[in-house]
C-alpha cells in the first residue's frame, strides 16, 4: 500500500514516467512516447470544440493521477498494450 498526498494507493507496483521507461521490459518506450499517451489519455476538445476520444490509457487503470504525480501500473498498461493489439485492423 502506497501513501501520497495523504491518499492510499493499494498498487505497491506503481511507477513514476521516468522509472516506467526505465524497466528493461519498456526500453522501446521513450519518456517523450509515454508522456505523449498520457495527454491523449482522456477525452478533450479540439481548437474549434469538437470532442476528441481519448485513448483509453485512463480507462484501463494505467494512470494514476495524484495532483501534479502521474503513475503508471505497468501491468494495466501492458493489458491496454494488448488490448491495441487486438482492435488492429488485420490485412
Amino acid at each position: 500500500m502506497t501513501h501520497i498526498n495523504n491518499q492510499t494507493i493499494l498498487n505497491d507496483n506503481l511507477v513514476t514516467v521516468k522509472k516506467m521507461v526505465s524497466l528493461p521490459k519498456y526500453s522501446w518506450l521513450s519518456e517523450r512516447a509515454l508522456r505523449y499517451l498520457i495527454f491523449q489519455a482522456e477525452d478533450r476538445f479540439s481548437s474549434s470544440g469538437d470532442v476528441m476520444k481519448g485513448n483509453g490509457l485512463q480507462e484501463a487503470g494505467a494512470i494514476i493521477r495524484v495532483g501534479s504525480k502521474v503513475l503508471i501500473d505497468p501491468k494495466a498498461f501492458d493489458n491496454w498494450i494488448a488490448g491495441q493489439q487486438k482492435g488492429a485492423k488485420k490485412c
